[in-house]
């Protein structure tokens, strides 16, 4: 079993800056991808940005590249999400996830909302 727990969640201005972080617990195996999705109100879950748990290789979607980044800190267990120059159309509950590929889905966290004000 993983547990997944996020934090850093809130309301931002656009144009501003948040952090996400995804404390990750259990059994973690080097082959696991850790995944951050967002749920839109209306719209279907998408993932944002992925990484590589073993490795470090990173994915992410066209709509945040080169703005969003992921990173993880294998000593304490987390994953962040970095992300930049926010734009209202970012609002939505933020999720990590862990499983065996670039959408992970085998193990998903509670969520944690960020809204972007215009």
């Amino acid at each position: 079993q993983v547990q997944l727990v996020e934090s850093g969640g809130g309301l931002v201005q656009a144009g501003g800056s948040l952090r996400l972080s995804c404390v990750v617990s259990g059994r973690i195996l080097s082959s696991y991808y850790i995944g951050w999705f967002r749920q839109a109100p209306g719209k279907e879950r998408e993932v944002v940005a992925a990484i590589r748990w073993s490795v470090g290789n990173t994915y992410y979607a066209d709509s945040v590249k080169g703005r969003f980044t992921i990173s993880r800190d294998a000593a304490k267990n987390t994953v962040y999400l970095q992300m930049n120059s926010l734009k209202p159309e970012d609002t939505a509950v933020y999720s990590c996830a862990a499983g065996y590929s670039y959408t992970p889905n085998t193990y998903r966290g509670q969520g944690t909302q960020v809204t972007v004000s215009s």
